[in-house]
């Protein structure tokens, strides 16, 4: 069941010419409902800048198109973060010399849960079994004689700050966002009474607006009204992929056909899951995964599958693997193309450790796709040699994201950490919420291990409880290592997550500058660098030879 709800909104201009208030209600599609919320927002040009209904309408405007196309994974605060950052640096360059201001105070419902953003002089509140509960700070100067002047807004100042607040909703919740035109000339104890005496929404904000009128007023007045009417499913599994309707896929077997896919066959098979090889109908391989049927009561195991695709489409570019749309999906399993090639554990396997120059090219793929995924607040939590494939077109793929956490979406679990324990970061064993860093330090282990073939703390064996000392130097295993590439792995496994790369791209940036030291691009030919020095030296050679001739022909006569 999705988030239902009702509202009202009202604006009226008052004794002024034009209304500077701007009111925007953004209802998308189910899916998008489910992933990103339902967006509410109000704005208040301030008057005295250039022009401020632009200001406010364009605020509004750039806010309901970009909040939608941030990734779904973002929070809902980080991708408000950015869209408004933006939209304060495009109000202060389109002037005209002078400031175009305007405040906002926007909501946005997803899920179960709610944020507020908030800048300037409107208001929100909640109304909440007949309490009125005031959720912002007005941003204006405390002096007396400055109460309506602003100290923060949208357009004001190059930093933008902006108050955030998070919290759970419950059935019956009202909300209640107001321009200061409307919460300025009339109490809250007014407000109140409207909400009690008003059931309509709409009427309610109608009332409130007439009401700041009637007692005197002077600007435009708005006022916006919601309330939740019925919550959706807590998980958000169940809620994208509605799994009461699928059922686990049965046992397949090689030349049977299945919701349009040939079987060719089972790749592996695991208690956790089923791994097949199918076609689809023009011959293109691609790699079926289900759950046993064994596990067909397990609704945590339907959900995690599920959850594993959907990060996939999340994430969907160069480094991972590509997921198919699936339109006709009848049974709990999803499809992702399969690659030519192999994976770095079989690599390794093969031919043993990496070459400089190889372990080199990997690791800035490494990087790149891992940053990939940091700036959709995706952690993969299981990196290592066996989930990552060199592709036969030379690609790297990040494979398996079965263990991938989404921070504010996913659940830690309360059963220890997950992933192969050699590849853990000293804090995942003290029950540490995953981070950024915990895949550095993954990422750092996986390098050191295909380099040498050891672990740089040594080896940790399931339900071992590791004691890291100091590890062990890169150049034991490996003379020809460079001190900077040693140097590097080290910063990658420190045992402080505090001395570790911050990002994937700060690792990046270190391993190209001491790549470009270490590989130094190819000296151009002699008679490129110096061309007159060659040609003299021709003729010289030139000279010298006929001298020499001519005096072997004196010395025959």
């Amino acid at each position: 069941m999705p988030l239902q709800f009702s509202y009202g909104e009202a604006s009226a201009t008052g004794p002024r010419t034009d209304n500077q208030d701007a009111l925007r209600i953004v209802t998308p599609s189910a899916a998008l409902a489910t992933s990103k919320g339902l967006l509410f927002a109000l704005a208040d040009g301030v008057s005295q800048c250039a022009d401020g209904g632009l200001a406010a309408r364009a605020t509004l405007q750039a806010l309901a198109l970009d909040y939608y196309a941030t990734p779904e994974t973002w929070p809902v605060a980080q991708s408000l973060e950015r869209i408004l950052g933006a939209q304060n640096r495009w109000l202060q360059a389109n002037g005209g010399g002078q400031p175009l201001l305007t405040t906002l105070t926007a909501l946005v419902l997803r899920g179960r849960r709610y944020t507020l953003a908030h800048v300037g002089d409107c208001r929100a509140y909640r109304w909440q079994d007949g309490r009125l509960e005031r959720l912002t700070e007005d941003h204006v100067w405390e002096q007396s004689s400055m109460q309506h002047v602003l100290k923060r807004a949208l357009g004001l100042d190059q930093h933008l700050l902006i108050d955030y607040l998070d919290g759970e909703l419950q059935v019956g919740d009202g909300f209640v966002l107001l321009s200061d035109g409307v919460w300025a000339s009339i109490s809250e104890r007014d407000i109140a009474n409207v909400l009690q005496d008003e059931t309509d929404l709409s009427a309610a904000a109608l009332a409130l607006v007439n009401l700041a009128h009637q007692c005197g007023s002077q600007d435009n007045a708005s006022a916006l009204l919601l309330r939740v009417e019925a919550l959706p499913e807590a998980a958000l599994a169940d809620a994208l992929a509605q799994l009461q309707h699928w059922p686990l896929a049965p046992r397949l077997r090689a030349g049977q056909m299945f919701e349009g896919w040939r079987v060719d066959g089972l790749l592996s098979e695991s208690r956790q899951s089923l791994l097949y090889r199918v076609h689809d109908e023009h011959g293109q391989p691609w790699l079926l995964k289900t759950l046993p049927t064994s596990r067909h009561d397990e609704a945590e195991a339907a959900a995690a599958l599920l959850q594993e695709e959907w990060f996939l489409r999340r994430v969907a570019g160069r480094g991972v693997v590509e997921v198919h749309e699936l339109p006709q999906r009848q049974h709990l399993y999803y499809v992702q193309r399969e690659y030519a090639g192999q994976s770095l554990a079989e690599r390794f396997q093969q031919r043993g450790p990496l070459s400089l120059p190889d372990c080199l090219r990997l690791a800035s793929a490494l990087l790149r796709a891992l940053g990939m995924l940091h700036r959709r607040n995706i952690l993969h939590r299981d990196l290592k040699p066996e989930n990552l494939h060199l592709g036969g077109d030379g690609e790297l793929r990040i494979l398996d994201f079965g263990l991938a956490f989404c921070p504010g979406l996913s659940r830690v679990e309360p059963d220890g950490p997950p992933g192969t324990p050699s590849f853990l970061a000293p804090e995942a064993f003290t029950g540490t919420t995953p981070n950024v860093a915990q895949d550095l330090y993954a990422a750092g282990v996986t390098l050191y291990y295909l380099l040498s073939g050891h672990y740089p703390y040594g080896e940790i064996e399931p339900f071992q409880h590791p004691r890291f000392g100091v590890p062990v130097p890169l150049s034991r295993y490996r003379p020809d290592v460079p001190a900077w590439i040693e140097e590097m792995l080290n910063r990658a496994v420190a045992i402080d997550p505090q001395q570790r790369y911050e990002t994937a791209e700060q690792w990046l940036l270190e391993l190209e500058q001491g790549e470009r030291q270490f590989l130094p691009s190819r000296p151009r030919p002699l008679l490129e660098r110096e061309p007159l020095k060659v040609w003299r030296g021709l003729a010289l050679l030139s000279l010298l030879a006929n001298l020499l001739l001519l005096l072997a022909l004196l010395g025959a006569r």
